[in-house]
């Protein structure tokens, strides 16, 4: 394989890190690895919700946040265009909404992140990330459900006292 290929190959690799850690950041709520991976300069589009940079951004996603008891935003789908020390990006995404009880809802979305991408002293950041929204579904929560199919699972959490923090100590908060 050509020195040029194994790159291109370590570009993508990196990219798709960048968008996991992207949907890790949002659904623990750690605002600051969620800033860590824009650039200083970087444009983020959430469409009406939110438009502006990345300071700004993780400024306002404890106001949106608030308003769900829990979140899961899935990759799968994702395609890299890589030139050099710039990349573009589609990444299908599926992300899950709960609002807070007792009348809690379930908001399931779908659509496609299409993000630009910069690589800065080696290291690949957002310098520009759009929502492109494709489907939407919106249908109550059935408590039920949680405790015939979930029995015994502990329950996901936003903050630092998530199973995850406790079982996988590789990963860290950056936000403490």
């Amino acid at each position: 394989m050509t020195g040029d290929r194994m790159q291109l190959m370590l570009d993508k690799h990196e990219l798709r890190e960048l968008g996991l850690t992207y949907c890790r950041g949002i659904d623990r709520q750690d605002f600051a690895l969620v800033r860590t991976l824009y650039h200083d300069d970087a444009i983020d589009d959430h469409g009406d919700m939110f438009k502006g940079g990345p300071d700004e951004y993780v400024a306002w996603l404890p106001t949106i946040m608030a308003m769900w008891d829990a979140t899961v935003h899935s990759i799968s789908n994702a395609l890299y265009e890589v030139r050099g020390d710039k990349a573009e990006g589609e990444l299908y995404v599926v992300a899950y909404h709960r609002t807070h009880a007792p009348d809690a809802k379930e908001i399931i979305v779908g659509g496609r992140y299409l993000d630009k991408y910069e690589k800065r002293g080696g290291v690949w950041k957002f310098s520009h990330r759009s929502l492109a929204m494709d489907w939407c579904n919106v249908q109550d929560v059935n408590e039920d459900d949680y405790k015939t199919f979930a029995a015994g699972a502990v329950r996901g959490r936003h903050d630092p006292g998530d199973a995850s923090y406790a079982e996988l100590t590789l990963f860290g908060r950056v936000g403490r």
